[in-house]
């Protein structure tokens, strides 16, 4: 893999940044913290954990949508493509597509971690051992971790996007994004991307407040990050995990409450919360396949086809760059 791991410059740098939006969000009137930094090493883990829970159906169905049509949609993608996988993680989800492609360039993970990306170059490597990787370690939204992208060889790039991750932003982030997809594409390179059905506010809330509190660590373990990397000290035990439908967005809330009023420092600025008063820490937005359709369209794709399970709950949507 030719990584490009952090020096010490880019680690200083990444910390700033780090440092820089923690006090921009909870200066805030209604404190906010990106999601990005819910996956850090720990945070990633704890996410594997998440998606391991009963009360968790989205990872378990898309992984069914995917074993019950994977043929098909190894065709839809076609012969020698570059498979691009921002945010990929520990890439266990792409390796049954990669073995499934006919004769594949090659495999471009993206993700923050340079850990995560080692670990698993190795066991594609050691599973699939033909497969040339490429990787880029930074954040998938920054156009500059693409860049290497001009001189990899592919007939076709394809952008694979699971696990409804596009639910994270915001609708006009949302279509930024995909923009940037469709910037990094040619017409008629492709777009394989996860999204989470609108459904009945019970099963939303207790994906996100499962019964085995793993999504309650998951969301504190930020705090923990902003302790340990930004010398914070924020005590765990004041906040409590909320998770909610907010039925008129279509979205599910994550939230940090305090339980009492108190102070918190952060890099030595202090930062004040009442009672009640929320961190506001995720959003993941659900679509129907209609709304999807029409987002995916103003990102400059052309929807294909799409995959569902048979509950309609979640789906797998192939587009194709404008």
């Amino acid at each position: 893999m030719k990584a490009a791991l952090s020096s010490v410059p880019e680690k200083q740098q990444q910390d700033s940044e780090f440092l820089r939006d923690v006090l921009e969000g909870l200066g805030g009137k209604r404190k906010t913290l990106p999601c990005k930094y819910l996956y850090d090493e720990v945070g990633s883990r704890l996410f594997e954990d998440i998606c391991e829970v009963s009360d968790y159906y989205l990872t378990r169905t898309e992984a069914s949508i995917f074993a019950t049509n994977l043929k098909d949609i190894a065709d839809k993608i076609g012969p020698e493509a570059l498979l691009i996988e921002p945010g990929a993680g520990n890439c266990e989800k792409i390796e049954a597509l990669l073995a499934q492609l006919e004769s594949p360039k090659g495999y471009y993970p993206i993700d923050i971690s340079p850990e995560i990306l080692l670990n698993a170059e190795r066991r594609i490597k050691a599973n699939q051992p033909e497969m040339q990787v490429w990787s880029a370690v930074g954040d998938f939204t920054q156009p500059d971790v693409w860049d290497q992208l001009t001189q990899l060889p592919s007939r076709k790039r394809v952008v694979f996007f699971p696990g409804s991750t596009i639910g994270n932003f915001e609708p006009d982030k949302a279509e930024q994004l995909l923009e940037l997809f469709a910037a990094n594409l040619g017409a008629g390179d492709g777009l394989l991307i996860g999204t989470d059905l609108v459904k009945d506010s019970v099963r939303l809330e207790r994906a996100y407040h499962d019964s085995e509190h793993v999504t309650e660590r998951f969301n504190k373990n930020l705090l923990n990050r902003i302790n340990t990397e930004l010398e914070a000290d924020f005590d765990l035990s004041l906040f409590a995990h909320r998770a909610f439908y907010h039925q008129l967005r279509k979205r599910v809330e994550m939230h940090l409450v305090s339980l009492k009023d108190h102070s918190v420092s952060v890099a030595g600025t202090r930062v004040d919360f009442s009672e009640g008063e929320t961190i506001h820490t995720e959003n993941s937005h659900k679509y129907s396949i209609s709304d999807f359709n029409q987002l995916l369209a103003r990102g400059g794709f052309r929807p294909i086809c799409h995959w569902k399970d048979a509950a309609a709950s979640y789906a797998i949507h192939y587009a194709q760059a404008i």
